[in-house]
């Protein structure tokens, strides 16, 4: 019998639209359309503990930690983007834009530069110490999804346009490019070492995308989260294993599978839960990977039924289901 996985107590009360875990210790933010980001603490058992909260003035779309796990970072569609301390309890607005603040992310070790990507088609850079932004980038269309692993962030935006950056020189993109896949973006996610992206879209496919031009004989997409009768469902996350550098895909058929780019193959898919999976995160070492279970909108409004479930889950990742494999005889 496989071993069920872990419900987290007190979940959000509407969509769950990110989740990430601090790089420090087994804490877990998680944004919400309740307009709230809520802290809990993983207990060793699996069990959880709210630990804090705080507020938007509307759905918070995002949020991520620093990198010594003191502070909380969120966006939302009050187009602002707030900072959490855990020491004091106290939130401070760090970051404002013309329309939602769809993604946000921490850029430096120092921490204290901030990007926010946003549907006013900008990406704004913040130093935390000042009020106004330090630099604003023009984007193609609205900003869909966002990865910062240093020096490469990547910004995917509406009409399949991606941007790539270079953050030792952050104000001029390294790179414009179009998406691999045919359809709309749902979620870009950089490689643990910075030599490319995974790119996710609406129509059930996967792009593994290598930045250096002399790289680019690697690129390759491959099909996903489709049902024996050809429906086609969304890929609406992308986690990448912290230690092994395998990864998961989610998406709207409420699956996910971890698989191993190298070898290119799937290495473990898990059964259909009750409901859609908006977004996903492996812990620091990359033994639990949570998954949040709600309504992802792709199937527009009327569908966003009061009766959706709102539920984030914890699965206690097993090595062999994410170790890589040798590739196979051809």
């Amino acid at each position: 019998m496989e071993q069920k996985d872990f419900e987290v107590s007190s979940p959000p009360t509407d969509g769950i639209s990110g989740l990430e875990f601090s790089p420090q210790a087994d804490f877990l933010s998680v944004s919400s359309w309740d307009n709230q980001v809520r802290i809990y603490e993983v207990q060793p058992t699996g069990m959880t503990v709210p630990k804090a909260a705080y507020s938007h003035e509307g759905p918070v779309l995002c949020t991520t930690w620093s990198k010594d796990g003191t502070k909380v970072l969120s966006g939302g569609a009050d187009k602002a983007g707030r900072m959490y301390d855990l020491a004091t309890g106290q939130t401070t607005q760090i970051a404002e834009h013309a329309d939602t603040i769809r993604c946000i992310k921490f850029l430096d070790q120092s921490q204290q530069i901030v990007a926010t990507g946003s549907w006013d088609k900008t990406v704004k850079y913040w130093d935390m110490r000042q009020p106004q932004p330090i630099s604003t980038v023009q984007l193609p269309e609205r900003c869909y999804s966002m990865d910062v692993t240093f020096p490469l962030m990547v910004v995917a935006t509406a009409d399949r346009h991606i941007q790539v950056y270079d953050l030792n020189n952050p104000t001029v993109p390294f790179k414009t490019t179009q998406s691999p896949l045919k359809w709309q973006t749902r979620c870009v996610t950089c490689f643990p070492n910075a030599k490319g992206y995974a790119i996710g879209s609406i129509e059930g496919r996967v792009g593994m995308q290598y930045v250096e031009d002399k790289e680019q004989g690697k690129n390759f997409s491959f099909k996903c989260h489709r049902d024996n009768s050809n429906n086609v469902f969304a890929v609406n996350a992308i986690s990448f294993h912290p230690i092994h550098g395998t990864f998961s895909t989610a998406g709207s058929d409420g699956t996910f599978s971890f698989w191993d780019k190298d070898s290119k193959q799937r290495l473990k898919p898990f059964p259909s839960v009750n409901g859609q999976i908006p977004c996903t995160a492996f812990n620091r070492n990359g033994t639990i990977f949570a998954y949040g279970v709600s309504y992802d909108w792709s199937k527009g409004y009327k569908f966003a039924l009061p009766n959706n479930p709102n539920k984030i889950f914890l699965h206690a990742v097993k090595e062999e289901d994410v170790k890589p494999r040798a590739a196979k005889k051809r």
